[in-house]
């Protein structure tokens, strides 16, 4: 199951990325928020976050304006690699080296015929490991230390 969630910024572009779930069969559960209406970005990233740390869902997507506002405040959660990412290229990388957990799009960055393709491209990328997963046990003592 797939964590999903937004501000208002980003509203339009989860729906379409449900939609696009709802097509293929892949499981979903929406954290809102569930209209165009402004809301507090931390808290939608912070549920998705949760989620994911949780092992709840196994990986989520945030959208906002950006994407940069809900990925610094989905990486305050330990144990979240949260990514902003706005091409396929970087959607591929920051699974296969950083296995990043928490996908971050931006709707006013990028269209929705791209979002589809960087969410299917994260989604069907698998971890690399290896000298990899050294660098992420790098990562999971920064935050031993300084997320107390």
């Amino acid at each position: 199951m797939i964590s999903i969630g937004c501000d208002h910024g980003g509203y339009e572009l989860k729906e379409v990325i449900k939609k696009s779930f709802e097509e293929k069969g892949i499981k979903y559960r929406d954290y809102g928020t569930y209209s165009k209406e402004s809301v507090d970005y931390p808290k939608y990233a912070l549920a998705v976050a949760e989620s994911v740390a949780n092992e709840e869902g196994e990986c989520g997507i945030i959208c906002c304006g950006t994407g940069i506002g809900v990925s610094i405040a989905a990486n305050k959660v330990p144990g979240v690699r949260a990514a902003a990412v706005a091409d396929v290229f970087s959607a591929r990388a920051t699974k296969q080296h950083n296995n990043a957990n928490v996908l971050c799009l931006g709707q006013r960055v990028i269209g929705e015929g791209l979002a589809l393709l960087i969410v299917d491209e994260w989604l069907n990328t698998k971890f690399e490991g290896g000298r990899h997963q050294t660098r992420i046990n790098l990562i999971s003592k920064m935050e031993e230390k300084y997320c107390k």
